[in-house]
């Protein structure tokens, strides 16, 4: 979205929101848009769903309003806090149907439009839910669950623990892209849409970008019955707030020996707290090592992902067991092990460089994701990163792609190497992170835009709508008349239709 100083700081989240939104993953934001702006984006999505069929990613321009939704001082408010100032929206967006009497669907977390990424914990990505309707709990709004956009699997049978995104016409939900999600049962007569829009942090976080008045944060308490992650929401937050490592820890409750005699304990939610506990130690809970490197294979995902994050917050003297992790047979355990070097951050950066030479493809995979974690602490790898652009492996060249675009300006070395792949990969989802990486380095790419121009006929529309993003963002006279030769050649007009040729 576009920079603007008229956003003030009361738009943006507080603290107590931003921590709501670190441990449930939702946020609602009420616009100040009419009652009666929100019944014409309905009414025209109605009609011309009806002629049409489903708008899909033509949403934007044939409902053009909709744009004054995503600029509501409240809204870019919320999105700045989460995704920072220069937040972009991505090109997919879809207005989903729950048609009158539907069953509702079952829970899921969405795919980045059929690639395969690994989940990000830190809210690189967020997904906006507006209801251009009133959506009570009859109408089948969307359910989420809480709190579990950290995890891979449902740790819940059935629907228990779902939170009804219901509101009057105008709301829209915020949640991170990882937050399991479904929509319910539509009760009545009514078609009930939802239209959803997906969106990007474009720079890494410096400081933070919310109406912050504690940096430091503050433990937070959830219901008993909850699994808690006090380790994973502290990272999340000091990443957020520019912080390259984490903040010290603080005191446990209890002592260390305690602590490690409940991972053996039968219930899971025991060992999950006794962990979580034991990240508040930091360095000092090195001697845990050994059975947090268990835990990682834990058959509870919340045992998994707080040992992941108590040895990230152990730091360096974790990182020659993690690095030995990533090369075990379990997916599971490898796939935590890089969790857990990313939240060590930079003093894991010169054993995960090194591991990019593993001659098993596992390992480079997980060794490049978490050095795209690690962002602007990674520096030091960007030669080595560089080395790899080649790799016989794809996912390794789609994760080395995304790191030097989450170290932004200072991947400007690796501007030939990302140009030679949008150009040249054969795989469309190598070639669209090097063009999102491109659009993140920004001006340092100018380089790039002879290619970036040719891609703009790409078979691949999201590698051509990161290829708009990036000369956007390089913003050059070059760079702009590319975009105004390419707006010339493929200008839609949304209000051309059957009935109306010309």
């Amino acid at each position: 979205m576009q920079t603007n100083s008229q956003l003030k700081e009361s738009h943006k989240l507080t603290d107590a929101q931003l921590r709501d939104f670190i441990v449930n993953g939702y946020l609602t934001v009420k616009t100040d848009l009419p009652r009666s702006f929100h019944e014409t984006i309905y009414r025209k999505t109605q009609e011309l769903t009806g002629k049409e069929g489903n708008l899909g990613n033509n949403i934007l321009p044939r409902v053009p309003e909709l744009q004054a939704v995503f600029e509501e001082p409240a809204v870019r408010g919320a999105f700045t806090s989460i995704l920072g100032e220069n937040y972009a929206m991505h090109s997919h967006r879809h207005p989903h149907q729950n048609r009158p009497h539907s069953d509702g669907q079952g829970f899921h977390k969405d795919s980045y439009w059929g690639y395969h990424k690994v989940r990000h914990h830190c809210p690189r990505w967020a997904m906006a839910f507006y209801y251009p309707q009133d959506s009570p709990l009859e109408i089948g709004p969307s359910a989420v669950l809480p709190g579990t956009q950290y995890y891979d699997t449902r740790i819940t049978k059935d629907n228990e623990g779902e939170l009804a995104l219901s509101g009057e016409a105008g709301t829209l939900t915020i949640i991170h892209f990882d937050l399991w999600h479904r929509a319910m049962a539509n009760l009545t007569d009514k078609t009930r849409y939802m239209m959803k829009f997906q969106f990007i942090r474009m720079d890494a976080p410096q400081a933070p970008e919310w109406n912050v008045t504690d940096p430091h944060w503050q433990r937070t308490d959830v219901n008993s019955a909850t699994p808690t992650h006090q380790g994973t929401w502290r990272h999340v937050w000091n990443w957020m707030a520019g912080e390259s490592n984490g903040q010290a820890t603080q005191s446990a409750n209890g002592n260390l020996a305690k602590h490690i005699a409940a991972l053996s304990d039968a219930d899971g939610a025991v060992r999950s707290r006794a962990i979580d506990d034991l990240g508040t130690l930091g360095e000092s809970g090195a001697e845990a090592i050994p059975r947090l490197i268990e835990a990682l294979h834990d058959t509870y995902e919340p045992v998994r992902l707080n040992a992941a994050y108590a040895l990230g917050a152990i730091g360096a003297s974790a990182v020659p067991k993690l690095i030995e992790t990533l090369g075990v047979e379990d997916p599971i355990m490898r796939r935590m092990a890089a969790y857990a070097l990313a939240a060590v951050g930079e003093p894991a950066v010169p054993a995960l460089s090194e591991a990019l030479q593993h001659p098993e493809d596992a390992v480079r995979v997980e060794a490049t994701y978490a050095l795209a974690q690690i962002g602007t602490p990674a520096a030091s790898a960007i030669p080595a990163l560089m080395e790899r652009t080649k790799d016989a492996c794809v996912e390794v060249r789609r994760y080395l792609a995304e790191a030097f675009g989450s170290l932004g300006p200072i991947a400007a070395p690796a501007v030939p190497v990302l140009t030679d792949m949008l150009a040249s990969d054969d795989d469309g989802q190598a070639r669209f992170e090097a063009a999102l990486a491109l659009a993140q380095i920004g001006p340092a790419a100018k380089d790039a835009i002879p290619v970036l121009s040719n891609v703009l006929s790409d078979e691949n529309r999201y590698v051509r709508d990161n290829a708009v993003l990036a000369l956007k963002r390089i913003d050059t006279p070059e760079a702009e008349s590319a975009l105004f030769d390419y707006l010339l050649m493929a200008r839609w007009c949304p209000i051309t239709n059957r009935e109306s040729t010309f």
